[in-house]
């Protein structure tokens, strides 16, 4: 991927590839810095196919350290900004990291995170490293090799501990011609990145964009409901990435007024349920690429392309994939039935090549030749692929297999319910009963609620119980710590008395 920015920075070298809000970056001085930075890393005794840890949020400096780690010969690991120190030990200790390069000083965590010294701390900001930079001599590039382990992108260990997911780089050229092509991105987009950096969805649905056909990223430091629009406005953008959290606050925080005008065409992501996506389109005016994937999988395997979309789907099959719905035996189900997700690739090197150190993990996730996600979808009979949810995530309850989405949906549009999450308990007769984690805004009173949801759900689907809560126990990339959020830390209250007919 290194040759991509070589190739802009020598055709388009002016032209943006951060542009506000700050300062413009140019592909050029981008360029320029990456060089000198993996001169910098080799001076600091960096060697080839050493892992190098990158603690930085949404700013330049992530770009020059995740790239600059690559032109050095090394493997960047980016990690969280908010992570404990125990945190950073395990990432520590399980890439083998030598250094780790932070934009905050984190020397107070390293005698709990790397007590045997074994990786060197060192805390940055743009103008120590060009510092710490200027005059030295642009590197050499490393060859482009379609197989090289470029990235280890860590899992967010919402059902154990994180898994080290290694990346070639031909994973993320193809991602990058993927959604492009899909979406029709050209050189003249903004992309508004505002989910974390050290994430596959930024990484390859934004950086990997720019890199591909020279647009341009808008860097946020994080989401915010509050200044989307004015961002959007102020920096020129056309689209954004998403997850399926942000959508569903974005639409709630509009409605069903639509604002003015802010220059946004598309989105693109996974989670989107459809009276989102409906909303989201009505609200914005853009269209939403709804897509499925996961880091493991190059990040994408299915879309709603400009050419070929169905609305409610997570798209058709990219065309170097086979994806394949199938039952507990492995084998193949047909259109309407619901399975689980797999899928293979049809060219080499365009999705992970194993888990990092893991071996067991990776032969267990590649049963029969076939990549099992974890996920369960159905095809319908024109080749589109509809996202049923998580197995681990479903609530089992006495017999039946309930999403959680759908619950929330239909809390979430309650005037008094800021936030939520739905999660099975176990209960000696159902096996699972259903639990609703509420943030409430202002007063909520449980028998509105209760009535609300009366007219919008199924009877098996109603909660048992409310908890309320301050906040949703969420990773950085908004996905709900289910397993974190079945233990109470707030009231609860069982709902089945206020049921009709009780």
């Amino acid at each position: 991927m290194l040759h991509r920015l070589t190739e802009l920075a020598q055709r388009q070298g002016t032209a943006p590839f951060v542009a506000g809000p700050g300062d413009p970056l140019s592909f050029g001085a981008c360029h320029d810095t990456v060089r000198r930075t993996a001169t910098w890393l080799r001076q600091q005794g960096v060697a080839r196919g050493d892992r190098i840890l990158v603690v930085v949020g949404n700013r330049p400096l992530f770009l020059y350290l995740w790239l600059g780690a690559m032109a050095a010969g090394a493997v960047p690991v980016p990690a969280n900004t908010e992570l404990t120190a125990a945190d950073y030990g395990y990432l520590i200790r399980h890439s083998g990291a030598r250094l780790l390069l932070a934009e905050r000083d984190l020397e107070g965590m390293r005698p709990q995170a790397d007590p045997a010294g074994a990786c060197r701390f060192l805390a940055l900001d743009e103008a120590r490293l060009e510092a710490e930079t200027r005059g030295l001599p642009a590197a050499d590039l490393p060859p482009s090799e379609p197989a090289e382990i470029v990235s280890i992108l860590y899992t967010s260990g919402t059902t154990g501990r994180p898994k080290g997911v290694t990346i070639p780089n031909e994973s993320y050229l193809a991602i990058g011609r993927m959604i492009t092509s899909a979406i029709g991105i050209t050189a003249a987009d903004r992309v508004m990145v505002f989910l974390p950096l050290f994430h596959a969805n930024p990484q390859m649905y934004a950086v990997m964009s720019a890199l591909t056909v020279g647009c341009s990223l808008v860097l946020c430091p994080r989401f915010s409901v509050s200044t989307f629009l004015d961002t959007a406005r102020a920096s020129g953008a056309t689209g954004f990435t998403y997850v399926g959290t942000v959508l569903s606050i974005l639409a709630k925080h509009f409605g069903e007024e639509a604002p003015a005008a802010t220059g946004l065409r598309w989105c693109v992501g996974g989670g989107a349920p459809p009276k989102v996506w409906q909303r989201i389109e009505t609200a914005l005016g853009v269209r939403v690429h709804e897509l499925y994937g996961m880091t493991e999988t190059g990040g994408m395997v299915t879309i709603n392309s400009q050419a070929r979309a169905r609305f409610g789907s997570v798209g058709a099959v990219r065309e170097d994939f086979v994806v394949v719905v199938v039952d507990d035996g492995d084998h193949p189900l047909e259109p309407g039935r619901t399975g689980e997700i797999a899928v293979r690739p049809l060219q080499p090197h365009v999705m992970t090549a194993g888990y990092f150190e893991q071996p067991e993990e990776t032969v267990n996730a590649s049963g029969n030749l076939w990549f099992h996600t974890g996920d369960l979808g159905r095809f319908d009979a024109d080749g589109f692929l509809y996202f049923e949810g998580r197995k681990k995530d479903l609530i089992r309850r006495a017999g039946e297999m309930i999403s959680p989405a759908e619950i929330e949906l239909a809390a979430l549009s309650h005037p008094s319910v800021r936030d939520c999450a739905a999660v099975g308990v176990p209960d000696e007769i159902l096996e699972e009963e259903i639990k609703l984690v509420a943030v409430p805004r202002g007063a909520l009173d449980p028998l509105a609620l209760v009535r609300h949801l009366e007219e919008r759900l199924p009877r098996h689907k109603l909660p048992r119980l409310l908890e309320l809560a301050e906040a949703i126990l969420k990773t950085p990339t908004e996905k709900v710590k289910r397993f974190e959020m079945k233990i109470a830390r707030g009231p609860v209250t069982d709902l089945r008395p206020l049921l009709r007919g009780a």
